[in-house]
This record gives C-alpha cells, sequence and structure tokens, in this order.
C-alpha cells in the first residue's frame, strides 16, 4: 500500500448536489481528501468545479448529499463557520486590502481583542509573524500589500488560512498570474502545508502543474465525478480524455496559414515607462508571438498599440500608413483589436448579457438607425457561440453567470464580429480549460488563414511554440528580436526572459 493510501482520510464529500433553477451544477458528486495530500481537481470550465468548492467553504448550501470532517458532519451555515470549522478557500482572484499591512491583511477580521475592545497588538504581530514563518518567513509582517507581488500576495492569503489553523486548504488557480519563479516558491509552500498534516485541493487547468504538484485527482464532467486515481499513475492523455469526455488527439490543431506582407510597424515605441523603445514587425497571415517574465511589459505594451495608455515616443505604422490614436476606438476603425488579459477588470461588462457584450463595440450592423434590431442581433451572436463553442443558455443569458473560460470566449467573440485586421491577444487562453483551448487555438489559425495577424502574449511556453510562427522575448521592458520559432528551444526563451536576474548581464 502506497504512502498516499495510507493516510488518514480527512474530508468526504458523498453525492453532494445542487441546482440552479433548472440547470443541475452538481448532480452527484463524490470526493474525498487525505490528510497532507495535494489533490487535483480537474475539469472542464462549467464542469461543477467552482459549485462544489462554494459548498466545501460554506458559501452555498447543498441540495443533497453529505459531507463529513474529521468523522463529523459537516455543514458550515456561511464561510466563516467552515474557516472555523478548519476549511479555506484562496480564490483566483485574491481578496487583500492594498493599504493595510501583511500582519493586518493576515488577522484582518479575527484580531485578539482584550479589555473593552482593544485590540493585543503584540499577540497580533506574534501571530502573524509564526503564520508567516510557517511558510518560509520571506515576508515582512510590516510590508504594505500594495508592494508586494502576485506570488507573495499569494502566500497572504495562505497565511491568513494559517492563523485559523485551516486543515483543508482550497487553491484555485493559483499560478495564473505568477511568474516561474513565484510558481516555484508557491510549491514550496504547498509542500510545506502538507509536511504538516494539512491537505490541498489544487483547481488548475496546466496539466504540467498538476503532475509536478498534485498526488490523488478527482476529475468532474458535466457536474459529476467522471474519474479518480493517482496522477503517478495516469497519462495526460488519460486525464485529458476524462476531462472532455473524448480524446484529443492534436492540442495545438495545425491551420495551414502563410505569412504576406507587412500590416503592423513599431519602431522605437516606449510607453510611459513600458516598453523601452519596442521595434517589431507583423504580416497578414502570421502569428507572433512574446514571452517574457510578469511584469517584463508585454502587457504594457499591448495597451499603448491599443491606445489604452499614452506613447511617449516612436513610431506605429498601420498598413504603412502613420497611426495616431486618441483612444482605443480610434484604434478599431484602424483594424486593431485587444482581448485584455482582464477579462472581468476591463474586458467585459458581468452584468450585461452575453450578445451586449459580444457586439459593444461594432453595433452599426443592427442598428441602421439608432434602434437595435435584437432579434437580427441574436442571429449573429448564435453563430459565435456555436463557433466557439459557448457554454450557455442563449444570447441572453447574464455574462457574470458565465464560467470563467466562456466568458473568455465572449471576449474573443467580440474580436472576430468587430472583423479587424490585427488581434492583440494578451493571454488568450488564462482560465481555460484544456478542450477549450484547443479550440481557441483552432480559431487564431484560421484567423492566419484568413489574413488577420495576431500578436499573442502568453506565460504559457507550450502555447507560444505551439502555435505561432515567430517568437520574440521581452526582457524589463526591452523587446528582443524575433526569429521563427524553430529557432528557439525554450531554455533559450527563460534564459533571455531572466538574463539579469542572477548576476548576469541587464
Amino acid at each position: 500500500m502506497s504512502e498516499v493510501q495510507e493516510r488518514e482520510t480527512l474530508l468526504t464529500m458523498s453525492g453532494v448536489q445542487k441546482r440552479f433553477g433548472g440547470v443541475v451544477a452538481l448532480g452527484g458528486v463524490d470526493l474525498e481528501l487525505r490528510s497532507g495530500e495535494v489533490h487535483a481537481l480537474l475539469g472542464e470550465n462549467g464542469a461543477g468545479k467552482s459549485t462544489l468548492m462554494k459548498v466545501l467553504s460554506g458559501a452555498i448550501a447543498p441540495d443533497g448529499g453529505e459531507c463529513r470532517l474529521r468523522g463529523e458532519r459537516y455543514e458550515p451555515a456561511g464561510p466563516v463557520e467552515a474557516l472555523a470549522l478548519g476549511v479555506a478557500m484562496i480564490y483566483q482572484e485574491l481578496n487583500l486590502a492594498p493599504d493595510l499591512s501583511v500582519a493586518e491583511n493576515i488577522l484582518l477580521g479575527r484580531e485578539p481583542r482584550g479589555t473593552f475592545g482593544w485590540i493585543k497588538a503584540a499577540e497580533a504581530e506574534e501571530r502573524a509573524k509564526s503564520a508567516l514563518s510557517a511558510l518560509g518567513g520571506e515576508l515582512s509582517a510590516d510590508s504594505l500589500v500594495r508592494d508586494l507581488g502576485p506570488g507573495q500576495r499569494q502566500l497572504v492569503e495562505i497565511a491568513r488560512a494559517l492563523v485559523d489553523d485551516a486543515q483543508v486548504i482550497v487553491l484555485d488557480e493559483p499560478t495564473s498570474s505568477l511568474s516561474a519563479e513565484d510558481t516555484a516558491r508557491l510549491f514550496g509552500v504547498v509542500r510545506k502545508l502538507t509536511e504538516r498534516g494539512v491537505a490541498v485541493v489544487y483547481i488548475s487547468h496546466f496539466l504540467e502543474e498538476v503532475r509536478e504538484i498534485g498526488e490523488r485527482f478527482t476529475v468532474l464532467r458535466d457536474g459529476v465525478t467522471v474519474g479518480k486515481g493517482v496522477v503517478s499513475e495516469t497519462s495526460t492523455e488519460e486525464l485529458v480524455s476524462l476531462m472532455a469526455g473524448r480524446s484529443l488527439d492534436e492540442f495545438f490543431p495545425t491551420v495551414p496559414h502563410e505569412a504576406g506582407e507587412v500590416v503592423l510597424e513599431l519602431d522605437e515605441l516606449s510607453g510611459q515607462s513600458l516598453p523601452q523603445a519596442a521595434s517589431l514587425s507583423l504580416r497578414r497571415g502570421e502569428i507572433l508571438g512574446i514571452a517574457g517574465l510578469v511584469g517584463a511589459g508585454r502587457t504594457e505594451l499591448m495597451r499603448a498599440l491599443f491606445a489604452l495608455d499614452p506613447i511617449r515616443s516612436g513610431e506605429l505604422r498601420i498598413a504603412g500608413d502613420l497611426a495616431v490614436a486618441t483612444g482605443p476606438k480610434d484604434r478599431l476603425e484602424q483594424g486593431l483589436g485587444l482581448l485584455s488579459e482582464d477579462r472581468k477588470g476591463e474586458g467585459l461588462a458581468l452584468d450585461l448579457d452575453l450578445a451586449t457584450n459580444a457586439t459593444l463595440s461594432y453595433m452599426s450592423p443592427f442598428a441602421p438607425r439608432g434602434w437595435i434590431k435584437s432579434s437580427e442581433r441574436a442571429a449573429v451572436v448564435t453563430r459565435w457561440i456555436e463557433r466557439l463553442g459557448i457554454r450557455c443558455t442563449g444570447p441572453s443569458q447574464r455574462t457574470g453567470d458565465l464560467s470563467g473560460g466562456n466568458q473568455q470566449k465572449v471576449a474573443l467573440a467580440r474580436l472576430l464580429h468587430h472583423d479587424v485586421d490585427v488581434l492583440l491577444l494578451d493571454e488568450p487562453t488564462r482560465g481555460v480549460d484544456v478542450a477549450a483551448k484547443v479550440e481557441v487555438y483552432r480559431v487564431i489559425g484560421e484567423l492566419a488563414a484568413a489574413g488577420k495577424a495576431v500578436l499573442v502574449v502568453s506565460s504559457y511556453l507550450p502555447e507560444l511554440f505551439g502555435i505561432c510562427d515567430r517568437l520574440c522575448v521581452m526582457h524589463r521592458g526591452v523587446l528582443g528580436a524575433a526569429r521563427p520559432v524553430s529557432e528557439w528551444t525554450e531554455t533559450e526563451v527563460m534564459n533571455e526572459a531572466t538574463r539579469g536576474l542572477n548576476g548576469g548581464a541587464a
């Protein structure tokens, strides 16, 4: 019997069910967590992972089934009670107060108090430092959260869970905004947690991460458990097949395309701080990738190109003409469109329906006299829903009610509907499941085949190597020369992205 199998069972969820009106979100899910393990929870967007974790964290109550924690019935009335019982949820969008210190964030709402309600400052600081020490002691309790990087903020959230002596910690897409260095640091912290007997539920669409950090796994599909096992004994192909319900023979679909004339040219283009003197040429029918670490300036470059941020110096030419813009409206008219990495903050209007989001930047086909022809718009949007495989009830569904991956497809649908010539895609598959990634890759290939020019920023190197024709690397705001993907290796890309960080040349 393996060490994983010998560990005591900490929590079980049996036959868990949840409906939202007529929609069955969970149709009978089983999950077992053991002390000191990293348990990967896998599934496509909309498979039920988020709903199951909301049940576990006390955010919603199940309609059926049973949960037991350390052998006792587990029925928390809300997240506060769940935390008191030892279950903590750390969401993809971190919930921290940036103007407070690390220690204040760790103890926010749970400060030790004495007579007359005064906070015991010394005890509070000691508890915060103890939690940070358990994570390796890399963070100062006095630092302001706003001064921390994404990886360090992630550690603050984990320290909050440790203050409450959490025995089950759920990490939802924890590396989606982290650099490779921060991801490695996070994995070290996760291993420290499991050494203390904490059970970690790890949700991720990056299967290579699951293979590195996960021990056992459970796969959900359409709201039910369809597979479980030991990660090391299961191939990636088997995991993908369980998640998608079918075999994905070609992860990066081959769509033949050929580069034509130059459509976008950058000459020594600089933003307010980043990028610095970036030069680049992009051709019709070409997919050009930009690699680099988080904070290298890739997003700032995309924002400057789309006129969201000002250009301090240099030139931008579209189809040979100098392109001046006062805002994104001008860029759309010039044929450029941006898919933002922050779909919730600036990419979508989540309270509006899917049809509005998919057509918001280009309403004129449905409103020749200012009145929107809803039926015509719905017909067009339905075609985008079908082409991109958006899981929804229809064009009138509220966009915020869709899963993250399906929201990303809606944002992509808007660019396709606008029919721009140059697509600026910033992390186009962030938060998108494996099967949906394949569909996005296929669409990108079809766009290039149709003569569109595609500029892709991605932190996922296999993605860049799988879909791009040429690749360049950005380091500290400086954009390197683009070369055919065949002339790069992943090691060379990482060396370019990290040079100067460990004593090398700046």
